[in-house]
């Protein structure tokens, strides 16, 4: 899949789906040099990157509508780097990350104020290989309840076959009333060994 997606500073560039690059926490150092000091947080290591990235920031000037009017719902898997393996740049997309990449009550709700409020048109769904959610049975619900006395009010969303879960998503989405457009609806599932994109027919 090749979209011609317009610059923020040039002429329009092409992207192509299905040839992805992958960042991973690799990229923060191990060992000794990357060992966290005694007394020192990981939250407190983020804060001190953001200062440093705050030093050489530069105020973009766009506001909240995505550029290429889209919106992503993905997993929260931390191997996925979306904009990375989606060929995207800041502000051309929303990205609406949950346990599996499923498509509850509150992704329907990110995705009607996506659409009503802020413009976007299409939806791209992707789930990937090797998914947690994939070992994970409702039970897990029953074990919360008796660990804590309660049992939680929503759905663990686990699944034993990734394409249907796509599908399911998929119809989720295209069925829903609250959204406006529902035309371009697609699925995808990444594979975390390649970085390749596969659709899933909705079928």
């Amino acid at each position: 899949m090749t979209f011609f997606v317009p610059s923020h500073s040039g002429p329009e560039r092409i992207v192509t789906s299905n040839v992805v690059g992958m960042t991973t926490s690799a990229a923060v150092p191990t060992g000794s040099e990357g060992a966290i000091p005694t007394g020192e947080t990981v939250t407190d290591r983020l804060v001190e990157a953001n200062r440093h990235y705050a030093e050489a920031f530069t105020d973009p000037g766009m506001d909240a509508h995505p550029v290429l009017r889209v919106a992503v719902v993905a997993c929260m898997d931390a191997r996925l780097d979306l904009h990375a393996a989606l060929g995207l740049e800041l502000g051309d997309c929303h990205t609406i990350r949950n346990a599996g990449g499923v498509v509850t009550d509150d992704v329907i709700r990110s995705l009607t104020i996506s659409q009503r409020a802020l413009g976007t048109r299409s939806v791209v769904l992707i789930h990937h290989t090797g998914c947690g959610l994939e070992t994970l049975t409702e039970d897990f619900r029953h074990e919360l309840e008796m660990e804590v006395g309660q049992r939680p009010a929503w759905a663990v969303e686990s699944f034993r076959d990734v394409d249907q879960d796509v599908r399911q998503s998929m119809q989720r989405v295209r069925t829903s009333p609250f959204l406006l457009h529902n035309d371009d609806v697609r699925g995808f599932v990444f594979d975390v060994r390649t970085g390749l994109l596969r659709e899933v027919d909705p079928a």
